[in-house]
Protein backbone atom coordinates (compact mmCIF):
# COMPACT_ATOMS: atom_id res chain seq x y z
CA UNK A 1 0.00 0.00 0.00
CA UNK A 2 2.62 2.55 0.71
CA UNK A 3 4.34 1.80 -2.35
CA UNK A 4 1.51 2.55 -4.23
CA UNK A 5 0.90 5.71 -2.44
CA UNK A 6 4.42 6.78 -2.91
CA UNK A 7 4.08 5.58 -6.93
CA UNK A 8 0.81 8.13 -7.15
CA UNK A 9 2.52 10.92 -5.56
CA UNK A 10 5.75 10.12 -8.00
CA UNK A 11 3.20 10.11 -11.35
CA UNK A 12 1.15 13.32 -9.86
CA UNK A 13 4.51 15.75 -9.73
CA UNK A 14 6.04 14.26 -13.17
CA UNK A 15 2.23 15.25 -14.97
CA UNK A 16 2.16 18.22 -13.06
CA UNK A 17 5.69 18.91 -13.85
CA UNK A 18 4.89 18.03 -18.14
CA UNK A 19 1.70 20.60 -17.67
CA UNK A 20 3.56 23.37 -15.80
CA UNK A 21 3.83 26.82 -16.67
CA UNK A 22 6.83 29.20 -16.97
CA UNK A 23 4.61 32.50 -16.42
CA UNK A 24 7.92 34.60 -16.31
CA UNK A 25 8.73 33.29 -19.85
CA UNK A 26 5.15 33.74 -20.88
CA UNK A 27 5.45 37.29 -19.49
CA UNK A 28 8.52 38.05 -21.89
CA UNK A 29 6.55 36.58 -25.04
CA UNK A 30 4.14 39.10 -24.67
CA UNK A 31 6.25 42.06 -23.67
CA UNK A 32 7.95 40.93 -27.33
CA UNK A 33 4.76 41.07 -28.78
CA UNK A 34 4.30 37.75 -29.66
CA UNK A 35 0.72 37.95 -28.84
CA UNK A 36 -0.09 41.27 -30.84
CA UNK A 37 0.49 44.84 -29.88
CA UNK A 38 -2.20 47.64 -28.40
CA UNK A 39 -4.54 46.80 -25.92
CA UNK A 40 -4.81 43.03 -26.12
CA UNK A 41 -4.54 42.64 -22.26
CA UNK A 42 -1.13 43.64 -20.98
CA UNK A 43 -1.47 45.70 -17.67
CA UNK A 44 0.55 47.45 -15.46
CA UNK A 45 0.69 47.00 -11.66
CA UNK A 46 -2.86 48.43 -11.11
CA UNK A 47 -4.59 46.63 -13.62
CA UNK A 48 -5.09 49.01 -16.65
CA UNK A 49 -4.51 48.18 -19.72
CA UNK A 50 -1.48 49.13 -21.42
CA UNK A 51 -1.29 50.44 -24.82
CA UNK A 52 2.43 49.48 -24.91
CA UNK A 53 3.14 46.03 -24.42
CA UNK A 54 6.26 45.88 -24.01
CA UNK A 55 5.78 47.87 -20.32
CA UNK A 56 3.54 45.23 -19.25
CA UNK A 57 3.77 43.67 -15.65
CA UNK A 58 0.56 41.63 -15.65
CA UNK A 59 -1.56 40.17 -17.91
CA UNK A 60 -5.53 39.77 -17.77
CA UNK A 61 -6.83 36.41 -17.20
CA UNK A 62 -7.88 35.97 -20.85
CA UNK A 63 -4.37 36.85 -22.18
CA UNK A 64 -3.12 34.96 -19.85
CA UNK A 65 -5.20 31.88 -19.88
CA UNK A 66 -4.19 32.19 -24.13
CA UNK A 67 -1.21 32.65 -23.95
CA UNK A 68 0.12 30.64 -20.83
CA UNK A 69 -2.45 28.25 -20.26
CA UNK A 70 -4.43 26.78 -17.35
CA UNK A 71 -1.64 24.58 -15.64
CA UNK A 72 0.38 26.17 -12.50
CA UNK A 73 3.65 27.32 -12.40
CA UNK A 74 6.74 24.18 -12.52
CA UNK A 75 7.56 23.67 -8.87
CA UNK A 76 11.59 24.48 -8.25
CA UNK A 77 13.41 22.99 -5.51
CA UNK A 78 16.42 25.55 -5.59
CA UNK A 79 13.85 28.92 -5.21
CA UNK A 80 11.98 26.55 -2.62
CA UNK A 81 15.08 25.56 -0.48
CA UNK A 82 16.39 28.89 -0.66
CA UNK A 83 13.08 30.94 0.52
CA UNK A 84 12.24 28.00 3.17
CA UNK A 85 15.90 28.10 4.60
CA UNK A 86 15.97 31.89 4.46
CA UNK A 87 12.16 33.63 5.22
CA UNK A 88 10.51 30.71 6.63
CA UNK A 89 12.83 27.93 8.56
CA UNK A 90 13.80 31.10 11.23
CA UNK A 91 9.86 31.56 12.00
CA UNK A 92 9.39 27.76 12.82
CA UNK A 93 12.11 28.27 14.84
CA UNK A 94 10.60 30.66 17.34
CA UNK A 95 7.31 28.91 17.57
CA UNK A 96 9.77 26.80 19.73
CA UNK A 97 9.71 29.73 22.43
CA UNK A 98 6.12 29.63 22.93
CA UNK A 99 4.90 28.19 26.38
CA UNK A 100 3.95 24.91 26.24
CA UNK A 101 3.84 22.00 29.30
CA UNK A 102 1.24 19.80 28.81
CA UNK A 103 2.44 15.92 30.12
CA UNK A 104 0.83 14.44 26.74
CA UNK A 105 3.10 14.81 23.35
CA UNK A 106 -0.15 14.78 21.55
CA UNK A 107 -1.18 18.00 23.24
CA UNK A 108 1.52 19.52 22.69
CA UNK A 109 1.78 19.04 19.35
CA UNK A 110 -1.88 20.14 19.06
CA UNK A 111 -1.11 23.37 20.46
CA UNK A 112 1.62 23.98 18.44
CA UNK A 113 -0.90 23.63 15.31
CA UNK A 114 -3.61 25.59 17.15
CA UNK A 115 -0.89 28.47 17.82
CA UNK A 116 -0.20 28.67 14.34
CA UNK A 117 -3.29 28.23 12.60
CA UNK A 118 -5.11 30.71 14.71
CA UNK A 119 -3.31 34.01 15.67
CA UNK A 120 -6.50 35.19 16.71
CA UNK A 121 -6.87 32.52 19.49
CA UNK A 122 -3.43 32.59 20.64
CA UNK A 123 -3.72 36.61 20.62
CA UNK A 124 -6.68 36.66 22.40
CA UNK A 125 -5.02 34.18 25.18
CA UNK A 126 -2.52 36.22 26.06
CA UNK A 127 -4.67 39.41 26.41
CA UNK A 128 -6.41 37.43 28.46
CA UNK A 129 -3.59 36.44 30.36
CA UNK A 130 -2.86 40.05 30.70
CA UNK A 131 -6.47 41.47 32.02
CA UNK A 132 -7.16 38.69 34.71
CA UNK A 133 -3.80 39.23 36.19
CA UNK A 134 -4.67 43.10 36.35
CA UNK A 135 -8.61 42.22 37.24
CA UNK A 136 -7.03 39.87 40.21
CA UNK A 137 -5.26 42.72 42.03
CA UNK A 138 -7.43 44.89 41.58
CA UNK A 139 -10.00 42.19 42.96
CA UNK A 140 -8.09 41.81 46.27
CA UNK A 141 -6.54 45.57 46.79
CA UNK A 142 -9.32 46.43 49.07
CA UNK A 143 -8.90 43.87 51.49
CA UNK A 144 -6.76 43.75 54.27
CA UNK A 145 -5.62 40.32 55.70
CA UNK A 146 -2.34 38.53 56.04
CA UNK A 147 -1.50 36.71 52.80
CA UNK A 148 -3.54 38.79 50.14
CA UNK A 149 -0.46 39.55 48.12
CA UNK A 150 0.37 35.97 48.56
CA UNK A 151 -2.65 34.70 47.54
CA UNK A 152 -2.93 37.03 44.09
CA UNK A 153 0.62 35.77 42.99
CA UNK A 154 -0.36 31.71 43.72
CA UNK A 155 -4.11 32.39 41.64
CA UNK A 156 -2.48 34.38 39.34
CA UNK A 157 0.43 31.61 38.46
CA UNK A 158 -2.80 28.68 38.29
CA UNK A 159 -4.36 29.96 35.21
CA UNK A 160 -3.15 27.76 32.92
CA UNK A 161 -4.31 24.96 35.55
CA UNK A 162 -7.79 23.66 35.95
CA UNK A 163 -7.92 25.35 39.29
CA UNK A 164 -10.80 24.51 42.09
CA UNK A 165 -11.54 25.76 45.27
CA UNK A 166 -13.51 24.46 47.92
CA UNK A 167 -14.98 25.42 51.40
CA UNK A 168 -15.94 21.83 52.73
CA UNK A 169 -15.53 21.05 56.25
CA UNK A 170 -13.99 24.76 56.82
CA UNK A 171 -11.00 23.80 54.22
CA UNK A 172 -10.82 27.47 52.99
CA UNK A 173 -11.62 29.29 56.04
CA UNK A 174 -8.66 27.41 57.90
CA UNK A 175 -6.60 27.88 55.27
CA UNK A 176 -7.27 32.19 55.37
CA UNK A 177 -7.45 32.26 59.01
CA UNK A 178 -5.21 29.71 60.58
CA UNK A 179 -1.73 31.45 61.09
CA UNK A 180 -0.41 27.80 60.53
CA UNK A 181 -1.14 28.27 57.11
CA UNK A 182 0.75 31.43 56.31
CA UNK A 183 3.39 29.31 55.46
CA UNK A 184 1.16 27.10 52.98
CA UNK A 185 1.23 30.34 50.96
CA UNK A 186 4.52 31.15 51.21
CA UNK A 187 5.60 27.55 50.11
CA UNK A 188 3.51 27.31 47.06
CA UNK A 189 4.88 30.54 46.22
CA UNK A 190 8.96 29.47 45.97
CA UNK A 191 7.73 26.09 44.49
CA UNK A 192 5.43 27.91 41.74
CA UNK A 193 8.28 30.17 41.28
CA UNK A 194 10.28 28.44 38.04
CA UNK A 195 10.46 30.67 34.93
CA UNK A 196 9.77 30.30 31.03
CA UNK A 197 10.76 33.79 30.44
CA UNK A 198 14.13 35.03 28.34
CA UNK A 199 17.46 32.83 27.77
CA UNK A 200 20.10 32.98 25.18
CA UNK A 201 18.58 30.48 22.96
CA UNK A 202 15.01 33.05 22.99
CA UNK A 203 16.76 35.91 22.64
CA UNK A 204 19.08 34.55 19.42
CA UNK A 205 15.93 32.81 17.87
CA UNK A 206 14.11 36.55 18.08
CA UNK A 207 17.62 37.95 16.78
CA UNK A 208 17.00 35.25 13.88
CA UNK A 209 13.44 36.39 12.70
CA UNK A 210 14.49 39.78 12.69
CA UNK A 211 17.18 39.81 11.00
CA UNK A 212 15.97 37.70 7.96
CA UNK A 213 12.69 40.24 8.02
CA UNK A 214 15.32 42.91 7.74
CA UNK A 215 17.00 41.15 4.42
CA UNK A 216 13.58 40.33 3.20
CA UNK A 217 13.01 43.72 2.82
CA UNK A 218 16.16 44.98 1.55
CA UNK A 219 16.02 42.15 -0.90
CA UNK A 220 12.67 43.39 -2.31
CA UNK A 221 13.61 46.92 -2.67
CA UNK A 222 17.55 46.01 -4.15
CA UNK A 223 15.82 43.61 -6.96
CA UNK A 224 12.89 44.01 -9.21
CA UNK A 225 9.97 44.82 -7.11
CA UNK A 226 7.77 43.44 -8.98
CA UNK A 227 9.63 39.95 -9.66
CA UNK A 228 10.46 39.84 -6.07
CA UNK A 229 7.29 39.57 -4.21
CA UNK A 230 5.60 37.76 -7.14
CA UNK A 231 7.65 35.01 -8.32
CA UNK A 232 9.57 34.28 -4.94
CA UNK A 233 7.53 35.96 -2.22
CA UNK A 234 9.80 36.91 0.11
CA UNK A 235 8.09 39.81 1.31
CA UNK A 236 4.87 38.20 1.82
CA UNK A 237 6.36 34.92 3.54
CA UNK A 238 8.13 36.92 5.91
CA UNK A 239 5.31 39.34 6.90
CA UNK A 240 2.60 36.73 6.53
CA UNK A 241 4.67 35.28 10.00
CA UNK A 242 5.19 38.65 11.62
CA UNK A 243 2.52 38.21 14.13
CA UNK A 244 4.22 35.93 15.95
CA UNK A 245 7.13 37.69 17.31
CA UNK A 246 4.97 40.25 19.57
CA UNK A 247 3.32 36.60 20.71
CA UNK A 248 6.40 35.41 21.67
CA UNK A 249 7.88 38.37 23.44
CA UNK A 250 4.29 38.83 25.26
CA UNK A 251 4.50 35.22 26.64
CA UNK A 252 8.40 35.60 27.33
CA UNK A 253 7.47 38.87 29.17
CA UNK A 254 4.17 37.28 31.31
CA UNK A 255 6.39 33.65 31.89
CA UNK A 256 3.22 31.45 32.19
CA UNK A 257 2.96 28.62 34.69
CA UNK A 258 1.86 25.92 32.65
CA UNK A 259 4.24 22.79 33.28
CA UNK A 260 1.72 20.53 34.50
CA UNK A 261 3.62 18.44 36.19
CA UNK A 262 5.43 21.33 37.93
CA UNK A 263 2.69 22.98 38.61
CA UNK A 264 0.86 19.32 39.81
CA UNK A 265 3.56 18.74 42.22
CA UNK A 266 3.40 22.20 43.79
CA UNK A 267 0.23 22.41 44.72
CA UNK A 268 0.17 18.44 46.14
CA UNK A 269 3.45 19.65 48.09
CA UNK A 270 2.00 22.42 49.50
CA UNK A 271 -1.48 20.08 50.38
CA UNK A 272 0.75 18.43 52.35
CA UNK A 273 1.49 20.93 55.02
CA UNK A 274 -1.88 22.76 55.19
CA UNK A 275 -3.67 23.04 58.45
CA UNK A 276 -7.78 22.48 58.95
CA UNK A 277 -9.38 23.65 62.33
CA UNK A 278 -10.83 20.76 64.40
CA UNK A 279 -12.63 20.72 67.79
CA UNK A 280 -9.11 20.16 69.56
CA UNK A 281 -6.65 22.12 67.75
CA UNK A 282 -5.39 22.68 64.26
CA UNK A 283 -4.22 19.16 62.64
CA UNK A 284 -2.91 18.77 59.04
CA UNK A 285 -5.55 18.49 56.15
CA UNK A 286 -3.91 14.57 55.18
CA UNK A 287 -4.51 13.44 58.92
CA UNK A 288 -8.13 14.81 58.60
CA UNK A 289 -10.82 12.97 57.78
CA UNK A 290 -11.72 14.10 54.05
CA UNK A 291 -9.92 13.48 50.79
CA UNK A 292 -11.20 16.80 50.18
CA UNK A 293 -8.22 20.24 49.96
CA UNK A 294 -9.36 23.80 49.89
CA UNK A 295 -7.14 24.75 46.68
CA UNK A 296 -6.57 21.91 44.25
CA UNK A 297 -6.12 21.01 40.38
CA UNK A 298 -8.84 18.75 38.47
CA UNK A 299 -6.17 17.19 36.63
CA UNK A 300 -7.96 13.97 36.52
CA UNK A 301 -10.62 12.81 34.35
CA UNK A 302 -12.61 11.06 37.68
CA UNK A 303 -12.41 14.42 39.61
CA UNK A 304 -15.58 15.95 37.79
CA UNK A 305 -18.98 14.36 36.42
CA UNK A 306 -18.51 16.60 32.93
CA UNK A 307 -14.98 15.87 32.49
CA UNK A 308 -15.71 15.26 28.66
CA UNK A 309 -16.62 18.76 28.17
CA UNK A 310 -13.49 19.94 30.33
CA UNK A 311 -10.76 18.43 28.46
CA UNK A 312 -9.61 21.57 27.02
CA UNK A 313 -9.32 22.73 30.58
CA UNK A 314 -7.10 20.85 32.09
CA UNK A 315 -3.98 20.41 29.06
CA UNK A 316 -2.25 23.04 30.21
CA UNK A 317 -0.94 24.97 27.20
CA UNK A 318 -1.48 28.96 27.56
CA UNK A 319 -3.69 29.10 24.18
CA UNK A 320 -6.66 26.71 25.75
CA UNK A 321 -7.27 30.11 28.44
CA UNK A 322 -10.39 30.72 26.68
CA UNK A 323 -11.56 27.18 28.48
CA UNK A 324 -10.05 28.33 31.79
CA UNK A 325 -11.20 31.54 32.02
CA UNK A 326 -14.76 31.38 33.67
CA UNK A 327 -13.81 28.09 35.89
CA UNK A 328 -10.57 30.04 36.62
CA UNK A 329 -12.90 33.30 37.69
CA UNK A 330 -15.22 31.47 39.96
CA UNK A 331 -12.76 30.30 42.44
CA UNK A 332 -11.10 33.76 42.24
CA UNK A 333 -14.10 35.30 43.39
CA UNK A 334 -14.57 32.33 46.22
CA UNK A 335 -11.13 33.39 47.97
CA UNK A 336 -11.78 36.80 47.30
CA UNK A 337 -14.96 36.34 49.17
CA UNK A 338 -13.85 34.83 52.47
CA UNK A 339 -10.88 37.04 52.30
CA UNK A 340 -13.39 40.20 52.20
CA UNK A 341 -15.55 39.02 55.41
CA UNK A 342 -12.54 38.06 57.48
CA UNK A 343 -11.12 41.82 56.72
CA UNK A 344 -14.26 42.72 57.70
CA UNK A 345 -13.98 41.37 61.15
CA UNK A 346 -10.24 42.24 60.97
CA UNK A 347 -10.76 45.93 60.92
CA UNK A 348 -13.68 45.58 63.48
CA UNK A 349 -11.49 43.83 65.50
CA UNK A 350 -12.90 40.65 66.00
CA UNK A 351 -11.65 37.97 66.77
CA UNK A 352 -12.25 34.42 65.54
CA UNK A 353 -13.63 33.39 68.65
CA UNK A 354 -15.02 36.36 70.34
CA UNK A 355 -14.14 35.56 74.14
CA UNK A 356 -10.69 36.36 72.82
CA UNK A 357 -10.00 40.04 73.78
CA UNK A 358 -8.17 41.68 70.48
CA UNK A 359 -4.89 41.96 71.20
CA UNK A 360 -3.01 45.24 70.23
CA UNK A 361 0.27 45.48 69.96
CA UNK A 362 2.78 48.13 68.79
CA UNK A 363 5.14 47.08 65.80
CA UNK A 364 8.52 49.85 65.31
CA UNK A 365 7.25 51.24 61.86
CA UNK A 366 3.76 52.19 61.99
CA UNK A 367 3.07 52.14 66.03
CA UNK A 368 0.11 49.43 65.31
CA UNK A 369 -0.39 45.79 63.96
CA UNK A 370 -0.41 45.53 59.87
CA UNK A 371 -2.11 42.38 60.67
CA UNK A 372 -4.15 40.65 63.72
CA UNK A 373 -2.11 39.11 66.16
CA UNK A 374 -2.14 34.98 65.91
CA UNK A 375 -4.06 35.07 69.38
CA UNK A 376 -7.02 36.61 66.93
CA UNK A 377 -6.63 34.08 64.14
CA UNK A 378 -7.25 31.15 66.47
CA UNK A 379 -10.10 29.29 68.48
CA UNK A 380 -10.04 27.74 71.41
CA UNK A 381 -11.39 23.86 71.69
CA UNK A 382 -14.73 23.53 72.35
CA UNK A 383 -16.51 21.02 73.98
CA UNK A 384 -19.33 18.61 72.78
CA UNK A 385 -22.75 20.08 73.68
CA UNK A 386 -24.78 17.30 74.12
CA UNK A 387 -26.84 17.50 70.94
CA UNK A 388 -26.69 14.27 69.04
CA UNK A 389 -26.39 15.80 65.55
CA UNK A 390 -22.83 17.45 67.21
CA UNK A 391 -19.97 15.51 66.60
CA UNK A 392 -16.56 15.84 68.18
CA UNK A 393 -14.38 17.27 64.95
CA UNK A 394 -17.09 19.38 63.46
CA UNK A 395 -18.09 21.61 65.64
CA UNK A 396 -14.97 24.13 65.35
CA UNK A 397 -14.86 23.44 61.68
CA UNK A 398 -19.04 24.78 61.63
CA UNK A 399 -17.90 27.58 63.74
CA UNK A 400 -15.02 29.02 61.11
CA UNK A 401 -17.74 28.39 58.75
CA UNK A 402 -19.79 30.62 59.93
CA UNK A 403 -16.83 33.29 60.85
CA UNK A 404 -15.76 33.16 57.26
CA UNK A 405 -19.11 33.73 55.65
CA UNK A 406 -20.23 36.69 57.63
CA UNK A 407 -22.21 34.65 60.71
CA UNK A 408 -21.69 34.08 63.94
Amino acid sequence: MRYKLLAFVVISLSISGLNATDFTNCLERVRNGEAGTGKIGATDNHGNVLEDVGKATGLTYGLCVRMCGSGQQQFQWTIFSQQFSSWLLPWLALVSQLPFGPKDKLDNLESVLLTVGSPMLVAYSLVLTVLNGRWIARRFSKHNYPNIRNAVRVLSSLQQAPLRVTNEDALLASLIVLPHNDEWWRELIEWLAYPHTWSISAVTSISWVVTAYIFTVIDSFMGDLTVTINAHGQGSVGSLWLWLLPIVIGWLQLSPKCDEVRVRSAVERANKIAYVATDTHPVLVQEHSTEQRAIYLAFSEGDEKDDVLRRDERVTAPIYNYARFLPWVQAVEKVSETFEVVSGHYRRHESVDPDITWVTAADRSSGHWSKPHERNRVVRPLEADGDPTSSPGLLLPRFWHFYCNGEQ
